[in-house]
């Protein structure tokens, strides 16, 4: 296919963790153009490589950049197109919108707009229709796309390819989220060291409401929720990156053994897409008894572009009606950054960035 790699882009909040893997995948993107960075007024000028944090090698493109400040207005100026949104949420809903009337397309991490009902909440391999089938937006108005929870993003992966064969009653998942799930400066090390901290604020609810909303069905222009109760624990463990989550599944139906594994190997519904951070296949499926684990599953997926982006289950157990395994994904990357990179190049396949962009 022919790439156009001069789609102008901005990241808001680019000095954060997600800021900063929104670059490390932005900075020689082969649809996007190198982004402008923005960052808060105390950031104002500071050069990009002075303000990485990340142990990934920031991209050449980006190095003598400088972090500055700018409104939606400043940005529609400067002739930027897509916006890619690391703000924190309760803080980002007010800039979005405002890029969005300024007819900016707006690919955000924060919770804001998650439930709207005319924003799509999206994980392109489980429910890519919803990106075009909640009607159409009014005139010179921006595309708003969000991407999930960083636990229901992993989660939901894994349920997808096994969702219709199971038609599940409800769903039980405890998790272990790792320390960059809060963000920077992160978890102050004396609460966590030793120590595993058993609530995370709004977690739980998140992850019931958004895993059955991305799992749900669109009639009529709105999103029909699935309709099963999602059953959360979540907590926060001494872990870099990486979620990790034991589920239980409870079935109306009995499959196969070999019925769910072959859901899992055979799920792969972006393969012909030709999106560059789309990994392939999205589920790894493990045999061992001990994976999948942080240390050595968080950069799941391939190819390298879409490394961090599949999600990796292990330990399945099938004694109908419960369906037990672990689902492990990398919570900054598929559950924040890359999630939304993806979400951008979905909707620039499907022409909704304008036609004179699509791949």
């Amino acid at each position: 296919m022919t790439v156009r790699s001069d789609l102008p882009t901005a990241i808001v909040g680019a000095g954060g963790l997600i800021g900063q893997h929104f670059a490390r995948l932005l900075g020689d993107h082969p649809f996007f153009s190198a982004p402008l960075l923005v960052g808060s007024a105390r950031s104002r000028g500071e050069r990009y490589r002075d303000a990485w944090q990340l142990p990934e090698p920031l991209p050449g493109s980006l190095e003598d950049r400088r972090l500055e400040v700018a409104t939606p207005g400043r940005l529609a100026r400067r002739g930027v197109r897509v916006v890619f949104s690391a703000l924190p949420s309760g803080t980002a809903a007010g800039f979005e919108t405002d890029c969005r009337r300024r007819g900016l397309h707006v690919f955000s991490n924060a919770a804001d707009h998650r439930m709207d009902p005319d924003v799509p909440l999206l994980v392109p391999e489980v429910n890519a229709a919803h990106l075009t089938g909640l009607g159409p937006r009014p005139r010179g108005r921006g595309l708003l796309v969000t991407n999930p929870n960083c636990t229901a993003a992993g989660l939901v992966l894994a349920l997808a390819p096994v969702w219709a064969l199971l038609r599940p009653v409800r769903v039980h998942v405890a998790t272990f989220q790792a320390l960059s799930g809060a963000g920077l400066p992160g978890v102050p090390s004396l609460a966590v060291v030793d120590n595993v901290l058993p609530y995370i604020w709004g977690e739980e609810e998140k992850v019931d409401a958004e895993s059955n909303r991305l799992l749900g069905t669109v009639r009529s222009g709105r999103v029909r929720p699935a309709g099963v109760r999602f059953l959360a624990q979540c907590a926060r463990v001494a872990v870099r990156d990486g979620h990790l989550e034991a589920v239980t599944v409870e079935a109306r139906r009995r499959p196969t053994h070999r019925a769910l594994e072959s859901a899992w190997r055979g799920f792969d519904p972006l393969v012909s897409r030709g999106l560059p951070t789309a990994p392939s296949p999205p589920v790894e499926l493990r045999p061992e008894a001990d994976r999948p684990q942080p240390l050595r599953d968080r950069w799941a997926g391939s190819p390298a572009r879409a490394r961090g982006m599949a999600a990796t289950v292990g330990r399945v157990r099938w004694e109908p009606p419960f369906l037990r395994f672990f689902v492990l994904s990398h919570n900054a990357v598929r559950g924040g950054a890359g999630g939304s990179v993806l979400n951008a190049e979905l909707a620039a396949a499907e022409g909704l960035l304008g036609e004179e962009f699509r791949p």
